[in-house]
């Protein structure tokens, strides 16, 4: 796996955050199933360049606390078969990893949402993460009936890697 972390802000937390990321990104690409070596960018920004992403691409003019930009199109969420079949465009040609997409949380988000829900940085974090791994893998949570499946997938992966509130 390829994991690509930029800080575009002063990052305050008091935890080895790249080290957790690489973690639940690594178990994320396990619990899935991923069939392949995988590379996944995350970007640490401010509410201000969260918010100025937001209303550029999804046309919301308020900051958020995580985007999820996949590479790959899904028929079905979670199903990798696809790619059997995928033209080269899927995958690095420089490492033949499948180049899952880009995730940006706001680390001002983080802190918030953190304080409001009564939990620690590291969990919001780590929940950002695995909420924006699944979307990457083509889960939505739009639809109730969509929300019924992603949501459960992010309590399991959360609970198994021992990342409780």
């Amino acid at each position: 796996m390829s994991f690509y972390l930029e800080e575009e802000c002063e990052v305050p937390f008091d935890f080895d955050y790249q080290t957790l990321a690489e973690e639940v990104v690594e178990f994320c690409l396990t619990h899935e199933n991923f069939p392949y070596e995988a590379e996944v960018n995350l970007t640490l920004t401010d509410n201000e360049g969260i918010h100025e992403l937001n209303r550029e691409y999804r046309q919301i003019d308020r900051p958020t606390d995580v985007l999820s930009f996949p590479m790959l199109s899904y028929d079905r969420a979670g199903d990798f078969s696809f790619l059997d079949a995928e033209s080269d465009d899927d995958f690095n040609p420089d490492s033949g990893e499948v180049i899952l997409g880009d995730i940006i949380i706001s680390v001002d988000k983080v802190l918030e949402q953190a304080e409001s829900y009564g939990h620690s940085p590291r969990r919001e974090f780590a929940f950002l993460i695995v909420h924006s791994m699944l979307h990457l893998f083509g889960y939505d949570h739009i639809e109730v009936e969509d929300a019924a499946v992603m949501e459960p997938k992010q309590r399991e992966i959360l609970e198994e890697m021992q990342i409780t509130r």
